[in-house]
């Protein structure tokens, strides 16, 4: 028999509504994906090695919150607490009606308030080891592992920075309202439950069952009336926190869930307003972590431009343009993010739309016969700006006999990257074009680039049939390979992880291991994927000098506190920001390691020099 009550429909009502607001929104977000994202969307779903993937990762990052514990363990555990433990509640919740019901179909409310209609007697101590007991047990630990998250979630509001949150973003209404049910569910419940137990003499757990006591001895003669308060009082809350939920930052609950889904099924965003781009803006919980992170607010106090402000610009369909242009673009928030949404690609996406029908014109560039060789050479313009590190590349490839080809001697071309940053892709892919033929025409196995911003175009933009490694590795190999023999200068020096070879290539591993062989290595405070930005991005467009230098001083004070003899870097752009404004000597990893060479350039290679012009 289906056991009903009036106060179950502000809950029924809202759970009818989310429902069906969720599934609307899921309909569109695929409907929308081009063909393309379609047929990965469903190979996907069919392969069980994504399907694990992907809620392995929603259960480590949506309900343990793994990133965040990481950051600050009270954060952590304060958003594990709502996530898993209504998560278990719902799960448990479920197993225990149908124990009572004895049915597999139950009513959706009927877990939830299934106290209400179920008045066990007080359990014995011989008896605790039953059923009935145990989940009792069970469900009032689970409601106190909740209220405990609630108790810290209190405190954050005027305590942030014990939590890691030096900010925090501004609530609209619609958040406050559906805060405040979130904050009154549990307590409601509690109440409740604790009530009809104290007024019925059992059915409760070591929590409800003891507050139920105690509540009862208070107000005897109301306790039935107050605990029917606190049902309704439950079921309004939760079913008006439902109807908040697609309206408030809470949104991110279920749009999580499919985004994690559409990266292991490898969608990816095409163009602003796309309904990945969508999703991704749907999905951020407005939780503030990456104001902190970014540089630009702690270093050169410009604020109102961080990626929480350019999601939600995404949502109200309109971006300012210095939101979209003023950022470094070091990925330091994307890396922060606690959701993993691609921050830097959604500005680069909305910098393409300003960009587009700008003109460029590169009828300068000439065809040209580069020459053949094992390796070849792109400096890069930032290097060609700090010519100290392509001398000293070409020692090193001397000394080890190296077979290799300056491509870009005589300056050839950029690699394209600073016109993505600024949305020109069209002219980018002009120049990715012409610098595609000319190193085919090498016929070289290997591409070796002083430049982090080169390397990571290389590898993600020219889809080209051979290696590419930044010098940093490249060295190393040689290194070990023993062609080229290396001694210590015993120097103290700290390094600095440019961003775009850190975060943007994931090479931390290679630099350390071979300054450690000609130095001593000092640790830094930020360092790997939480190390600081140069200041001297160019994907910064409209930000003045002083506020760049700013950010370059910040950046300094932090790597130069163990007091080291050099600042080591593996990035021409980093070197020549920080050498602006650094007592300390700052050197390329490249020059480091010519002049640990013993006796320079002893042997003799061929070099290919100038590109051979050809005649049109």
């Amino acid at each position: 028999m289906i056991k009903f009550n009036l106060f179950v429909l502000p809950f029924s009502l809202g759970l009818i509504y989310i429902a069906w607001s969720i599934g609307m929104h899921y309909y569109r977000w695929i409907k929308a994906l081009p063909a393309v994202d379609k047929v990965k969307l469903s190979a996907g779903i069919r392969n069980p090695s994504k399907i694990f993937a992907s809620l392995k990762e929603i259960f480590l990052e949506s309900l343990i919150h793994r990133k965040l514990w990481k950051r600050n363990p009270m954060l952590g555990y304060m958003h594990m607490s709502f996530a898993l433990g209504w998560f278990l509640l719902i799960v448990i919740g479920n197993l225990e009606s149908r124990i009572y019901h004895g049915s597999h179909i139950n009513a959706p409310y009927y877990p939830i308030f299934l106290k209400f209609f179920i008045h066990d007697r007080l359990v014995l101590f011989f008896e605790i080891f039953t059923v009935p007991a145990f989940f009792r047990f069970i469900m009032d630990f689970i409601l106190l592992f909740i209220l405990s998250g609630l108790v810290l979630a209190m405190i954050k509001r005027k305590q942030s920075k014990w939590f890691g949150m030096k900010q925090t973003t501004n609530h609209s209404l619609f958040d406050r309202i559906a805060l405040t049910c979130l904050w009154l569910i549990f307590p409601m419940r509690l109440l409740a439950e604790s009530y009809t137990a104290g007024f019925f003499g059992g059915g409760g757990g070591f929590l409800t069952q003891n507050l139920g006591r105690l509540l009862f001895s208070v107000t005897p003669g109301s306790a039935e009336m107050i605990a029917y308060y606190f049902w309704w009082s439950y079921s309004l809350v939760l079913g008006l926190f439902f109807i908040m939920i697609p309206n408030s930052r809470y949104m991110h609950i279920p749009s999580e869930l499919l985004l994690i889904v559409f990266r292991h099924c490898s969608i990816q965003p095409r163009k602003w307003g796309s309904s990945f781009s969508s999703l991704e803006a749907n999905s951020c919980s407005r939780c503030g972590i990456c104001i902190d992170a970014c540089q630009l607010n702690f270093a050169a106090g410009i604020s109102g431009i961080q990626a929480v402000y350019l999601i939600r610009g995404q949502r109200e369909q309109y971006i300012p343009e210095n939101v979209a242009m003023t950022c470094m673009l070091c990925g330091r928030c994307q890396e922060a993010c606690p959701v993993g949404i691609k921050v830097d690609s959604l500005r680069l996406i909305k910098r393409r739309e300003i960009g587009s029908g700008q003109v460029s014109s590169f009828s300068y560039l000439s065809n040209s016969r580069p020459g053949f060789a094992d390796v070849v050479y792109f400096a890069g313009c930032m290097s060609h700006l700090t010519p100290t590190i392509t001398r000293a590349m070409e020692g090193i490839f001397t000394e080890a006999g190296v077979n290799y080809l300056f491509l870009d001697r005589g300056g050839s071309v950029c690699c394209g990257r600073p016109l993505m940053l600024a949305g020109k892709d069209k002219q980018a892919n002009e120049l990715i074009e012409f610098n595609k033929i000319l190193i085919r025409q090498t016929r070289a196995k290997l591409l070796v680039t002083s430049c982090p911003i080169c390397y990571k175009v290389f590898r993600e933009e020219y889809n080209l049939p051979i290696r590419i490694e930044h010098h940093s590795q490249y060295i190393l190999d040689l290194v070990k390979d023993g062609r080229i023999a290396l001694q210590s200068q015993h120097r103290k020096v700290v390094y600095h992880d440019p961003c775009d070879l850190g975060r943007g290539g994931n090479i931390y591993n290679a630099p350390r291991e071979l300054l450690g062989k000609i130095s001593d290595l000092l640790p830094s405070e930020n360092e790997r994927a939480d190390a600081l930005c140069c200041g001297g991005s160019l994907g910064l467009l409209n930000t003045p000098v002083s506020k760049k230098d700013e950010v370059t001083k910040n950046a300094l004070e932090t790597l130069l506190k163990n007091r080291p003899d050099l600042l080591v870097t593996a990035c021409p752009l980093c070197k020549k920001t920080f050498s602006k404004h650094s007592k300390t000597e700052v050197r390329d990893i490249a020059e480091m390691v010519h002049d640990a060479i013993p006796g320079r350039q002893t042997r003799k290679t061929r070099i290919v020099n100038e590109p051979e012009a050809v005649n049109s």
